[in-house]
């Protein structure tokens, strides 16, 4: 099976434990029509690849994702990353500066944007720049430093010294997990460092994020919400989190809507 691809039913498995957190294997296989052991398989298949956790009985969302290939990441929750980037674009004005930082997310982000003119666009994300490359009329300025084999992310000190020299109009984010109490988590501490001088670098911050994102754990923490300006989501946040985002002064909470 080709590694960078998921089948409609993997997906769909992905995002409900996602949302849920744990899931049953009989609740699964009813769910899907099919059986407990064609479910297995499915279940095993992404295991294999880091996505989930096979436990007693069922699948959880994994305490660790750092280890997904990219491909996989990539495809995971596609929709609701293109419904979250088109939202953002609606947000951004022509001739705006811009910094676009790691992650599949702000790659969506930068498929969306790249028919727009006169960006100038700083990022740490050789795909972003790739995407955005293309058009003459959006001027990429790549930062230096550690080249990242999984994930064309660019990271380091290098990196973080080379953002420090810029000051931008918006820093779009994205993050592996956000805690209930506000702290944005991550896995790489080379990379949180890279995203904090983004965000004291920028005027406005914007974080991406589907909702799958909240009460996902990660080691190492980026900062809190309260840092961020607009939040944009794929949809309504689970209830646990409402009052930890309402207390979070200034932030503007976007939901892109559906299809």
């Amino acid at each position: 099976m080709d590694r960078s691809t998921l089948t409609p039913r993997q997906q769909e498995i992905l995002g409900q434990v996602r949302a849920r957190g744990f899931l049953t294997v009989e609740a699964l296989a009813e769910r899907f029509a099919v059986t407990p052991q064609t479910i297995r398989k499915e279940v095993n298949t992404l295991a294999a690849r880091a996505l989930v956790q096979r436990v007693h009985g069922g699948v959880a969302q994994p305490s660790n994702l750092e280890n997904a290939d990219w491909g996989v990441r990539r495809v995971l929750n596609l929709e609701e990353k293109q419904r979250i980037a088109r939202l953002v674009v609606e947000h951004i004005p022509e001739r705006a500066s811009l910094f676009l930082n790691i992650g599949t997310t702000t790659e969506e982000v930068a498929r969306a944007l790249s028919t727009r003119r006169g960006l100038r666009v700083v990022t740490n994300n050789l795909h972003v720049a790739g995407i955005l490359a293309g058009n003459e009329e959006i001027e990429v300025i790549v930062a230096g430093g550690l080249v990242r084999a999984r994930d064309q992310g660019v990271i380091g000190e290098l990196t973080v010294d080379f953002i420090r020299q810029f000051r931008v109009d918006f820093g779009i984010i994205g993050i592996s997990g956000i805690d209930a109490d506000g702290s944005l988590l991550d896995f790489d501490y080379r990379e949180v460092l890279v995203s904090r001088a983004i965000i004291a670098s920028s005027r406005r911050v914007f974080l991406v994020s589907d909702v799958s994102k909240f009460g996902r754990s990660a080691m190492v923490r980026l900062g809190h919400i309260s840092q961020v300006s607009d939040l944009f989501l794929d949809r309504a946040v689970p209830e646990d989190y409402r009052t930890m985002l309402a207390a979070a002064e200034g932030l503007a909470v976007h939901i892109a809507p559906p299809e």
